[in-house]
């Protein structure tokens, strides 16, 4: 694991208990997207402003080779629907929905694709 990659994991750690809501990235108040790119920005990278633009904007690459940092899309048939950072053993960072708040929860499916800033 990389430096860059603890710190991202420490970075979306900072948020926890934070309100969720739509189209928010921070510093108090976030959508899922909006947490990914707050993280990222206190890095030094940029990245857009949804899950699935995000999706488009990184390495993809396979399960075996998830790293803590890298990111996880939910997807299902009409796409990727829900992104979050990977904290290892199977958890993640994220905002989850209205009336919710940023926590760290169990990937709940396999219907996953990871991603890694370049």
């Amino acid at each position: 694991m990389t430096k860059f990659a603890e710190r991202a994991s420490y970075w979306a750690s900072t948020r926890k208990g934070m309100s969720y809501q739509y189209g928010a990235d921070g510093p108090t108040r976030f959508d899922c997207s909006g947490l990914t790119k707050w993280t990222f920005a206190k890095l030094g990278r940029w990245l857009p402003h949804s899950a699935s633009s995000q999706y488009s904007h990184v390495h993809h690459i396979i399960s075996r080779w998830r790293h803590k940092g890298d990111l996880v899309f939910f997807h299902n048939s009409g796409g990727i629907y829900h992104v979050g950072i990977y904290a290892g053993n199977g958890y993640i960072w994220h905002s989850p929905y209205s009336g919710a708040h940023v926590r760290l929860e169990k990937i709940w499916t396999s219907s996953v694709y990871y991603g890694r800033l370049s």
